[in-house]
């Protein structure tokens, strides 16, 4: 495979990440924490998940492990403590965690070919090359920013990869109204 082709791969992953990252910007304390859906999820622990994705899956399985301890998936760690942060831990210390954690990748990412080999001891076939391992994070990320996309819009509306980049149709609120409750009329409608 083509250096074109890692950028490439590369790309989609530097573009994901920022939409996560601008998904926490500009909302309170208990905005950016608090769970929207049944299990929890929460836009800082969208960011300390993929944090150890990325210092996990570019780190160590390439050897070249992330330099700092990430406690959050440590066996007695609270459970599920990489998808929520706690009371204690700041924002701006989460989000400098993902940072360095992807800096850290992009490293790897720039210095190993698409072919280099690695290992994921998790996996049912551990033995990895750098493109498998880059297609699942971009994979990964995408989904996970997804999520985030819903809560940040449960929580204020806003949707998109960046703001004032909504790459929905362009209503207002009676728009977004009207548009929901045909849908909702549809799904009636169906169901009968």
């Amino acid at each position: 495979m083509s250096d074109a082709q890692k950028k490439q791969l590369h790309d989609y992953l530097v573009e994901s990440r920022e939409a996560l990252c601008w998904k926490t910007e500009g909302l309170s304390e208990y905005d950016v924490r608090r769970p929207l859906t049944p299990t929890g999820t929460n836009l800082l622990g969208l960011v300390k998940h993929l944090s150890i994705v990325e210092a996990s899956y570019f780190g160590a399985t390439f050897g070249r492990p992330f330099p700092r301890h990430l406690p959050w998936w440590d066996d007695d760690a609270p459970e599920e403590a990489d998808m929520w942060a706690t009371a204690d831990e700041g924002r701006d210390e989460i989000l400098g965690t993902y940072r360095e954690a992807t800096a850290h990748a992009d490293g790897t990412i720039r210095s190993l070919a698409l072919d280099a080999p690695g290992h994921v001891s998790w996996w049912s076939r551990p033995d990895v090359t750098l493109h498998g391992v880059l297609v699942h994070v971009v994979a990964e990320t995408s989904r996970h920013v997804g999520h985030a996309d819903i809560v940040r819009e449960l929580v204020d509306g806003q949707v998109g990869m960046r703001a004032g980049n909504s790459n929905l149709a362009p209503h207002d609120g009676q728009g977004w109204v009207d548009h929901r409750a045909r849908i909702e009329a549809a799904a009636r409608a169906a169901s009968r």
